[in-house]
């Protein structure tokens, strides 16, 4: 089960598919519009101000992209582009966007934070694109340096409508779930509900891109450990869900 958004699943149910599994997508996560427009359009209409603009996600990328050019507005060529994964890093790319720092492996915002660009940014004013909410690791940790961090919160992240619980029968035939944020896992769990979790998912086994993914996981109930792919990309996490595939069945 692959509970990436609509939009983003191709790629790993591609994968998968290609290497003789069955994906099944079950979107736990949709992404909006935000719900007050007016603050990201204010910081964009300044981009100019801005040294480093990082780009925390593909769909920042998308809909970051989408309001400047609403709005008119072109990336100054002084700008430095950074992109924390290696999603973000294509996103960008398919749009002919260079990136001028970007995340080692594990491609995580704690890898960003360890690149020399971002090591020396006292002074500098610095915009993140993202959505609303999340990790403030990387705003917190600029800001010790001596940077002027601004938020442009260009998307949502949204609980779908559909009913979990109706999907539940061919749920049952499900080996692995593969969950991609901590967003995502809430919403799953609460999109089961009590009777789904008790009888079918706290029993499954997770494929998650974090150690913090795994222990949200382990606090809301799950009984199997996460398997943690060794990097966020879908390549590793294929190939996570192939190590415990080949392991189980040379246990039986």
């Amino acid at each position: 089960m692959v509970t990436r958004p609509a939009h983003q699943a191709a790629p790993l149910c591609a994968l998968i598919k290609a290497a003789g599994g069955i994906p099944v997508p079950l979107p736990v996560l949709a992404i909006e519009e935000p719900q007050d427009p007016d603050p990201a359009r204010a910081l964009v209409a300044r981009l100019q101000e801005f040294a480093i603009a990082i780009f925390i996600s593909a769909n920042a990328v998308e809909r970051g992209l989408d309001l400047l050019h609403s709005e008119g507005i072109t990336l100054p060529p002084h700008l430095k582009l950074a992109a924390v994964g290696q999603r973000t890093a294509a996103a960008l790319l398919h749009h002919g966007v260079r990136i001028d720092i970007q995340a080692p492996p594990p491609y995580n915002s704690e890898a960003l934070l360890a690149t020399a660009a971002l090591n020396a940014v006292a002074g500098k004013n610095i915009i993140i694109f993202r959505g609303s909410g999340g990790r403030e690791l990387l705003a917190e940790t600029l800001r010790r340096r001596g940077a002027r961090v601004d938020y442009a919160e260009v998307y949502r992240r949204v609980k779908p409508g559909e009913d979990f619980a109706e999907r539940l029968p061919q749920a049952g035939e499900i080996d692995i779930v593969v969950v991609t944020s901590q967003d995502s896992l809430r919403n799953l769990v609460e999109m089961a509900g009590a009777a789904g979790r008790g009888k079918w998912l706290a029993q499954r086994q997770l494929a998650v891109i974090s150690p913090r993914v795994a222990q949200l996981a382990a606090e809301l109930g799950f009984t199997r450990p996460a398997l943690v792919a060794a990097q966020a990309t879908d390549e590793a996490l294929l190939q996570a869900m192939t190590t415990w595939r080949h392991g189980t069945e040379a246990a039986q």
